[in-house]
């Protein structure tokens, strides 16, 4: 079994949709330029509230890629 090295950035999401898909769309543009997004974990949800609906949704998610070796 390779050895992994692991390294965890933290990014926010949002969306006017859902907290799903401010994962979906913090997901999407990390993958544009990090490569090999191995996992997400989400670690704060918070919203905008407008006339008493929620109007957007953040997410914080910390995600973990595999560095390239030598």
């Amino acid at each position: 079994m390779d050895n992994h090295i692991y390294k965890k950035i933290e990014i926010v999401g949002s969306s006017d949709i859902s907290s799903d898909d401010a994962v979906k769309q913090a997901l999407k543009r990390a993958s544009s330029s990090i490569k090999n997004l191995r996992w997400f974990e989400v670690v704060e949800s918070r919203g905008s509230i407008k006339d008493g609906n929620i109007e957007n949704w953040q997410v914080t998610i910390k995600i973990g890629f595999t560095m390239k070796g030598e």
